[in-house]
């Protein structure tokens, strides 16, 4: 985290009131609003707490870390996805409803919020091993749910997570990118790999853990590429 240079960070303190009770949500909406004003690589715990008058110590018993503040922000504003009422959480209209509404949600979500977007095509700390990565896990298995109860099967509600996914995340990186989001690698607390975590509350992504993880990047590319080709064949016709 650089703290110099010619444009350091500026935080506003809040001092709370002595009414003011310091939990787990008012940190992490302070979190989300950092990271709207300065971008994800100025935060720090120390920031934060100086941002909420407070020590950065006292935060560390509602979030023991700058990654699990990380995945609660994410997941507060996931939050938003599963409050907006033209986003069903599943089908209702049949599964290309259901993918066109999420879609769209996801876009909103991105343009609301750009500079905390680029978090959420992120490695999950408890599955790293999610191709293509999407930090929150409950969107996954909720993808997945939705699809499998629809009729596809595994192997196919994988693969089209991967295409959803892949076709989001690039087109919205790029959208967000243009509103001045930096898009690079987050860091992590350290550089070592990291295990598979708890999953039991995400049945579907730990059913699906081998399909998840499996690398078919070569594969899609071309197969990617192929689709596009064509389609662009038919401008010419």
């Amino acid at each position: 985290m650089r703290e110099s240079g010619s444009k350091a960070t500026q935080i506003h303190t809040h001092q709370p009131s002595g009414k003011t009770k310091l939990d787990r949500r008012t940190i992490l909406e302070a979190g989300a609003d950092f990271i709207d004003q300065h971008g994800v690589r100025e935060l720090s715990m120390r920031r934060l707490g100086a941002a909420l008058g407070v020590e950065a110590m006292s935060l560390y018993r509602h979030v023991p870390s700058r990654e699990n503040l990380l995945d609660g922000i994410v997941e507060l504003i996931m939050d938003q996805l599963y409050g907006d009422p033209e986003v069903y959480l599943e089908p209702r209209n049949g599964w290309q409803d259901y993918l066109f509404r999420l879609a769209h949600g996801l876009r909103r979500m991105a343009l609301a919020h750009p500079r905390i977007f680029p978090l959420v095509a992120t490695r999950p700390p408890e599955a790293p091993w999610v191709r293509p990565p999407l930090r929150s896990l409950r969107w996954i298995d909720s993808f997945l749910g939705a699809l499998t109860s629809s009729g596809f099967r595994p192997e196919a509600a994988v693969a089209a997570y991967r295409a959803f996914s892949s076709f989001l995340l690039g087109h919205l990186l790029l959208e967000v990118a243009a509103l001045g989001a930096e898009i690079g690698p987050v860091e992590t607390d350290d550089g070592q790999a990291q295990e598979t975590g708890d999953l039991s509350e995400y049945p579907q992504v730990l059913q699906l853990q081998d399909l998840l993880s499996e690398d078919r990047s070569a594969d899609e590319f071309e197969e990617s590429l192929e689709n596009l080709l064509e389609r662009l064949g038919t401008l010419i016709r």
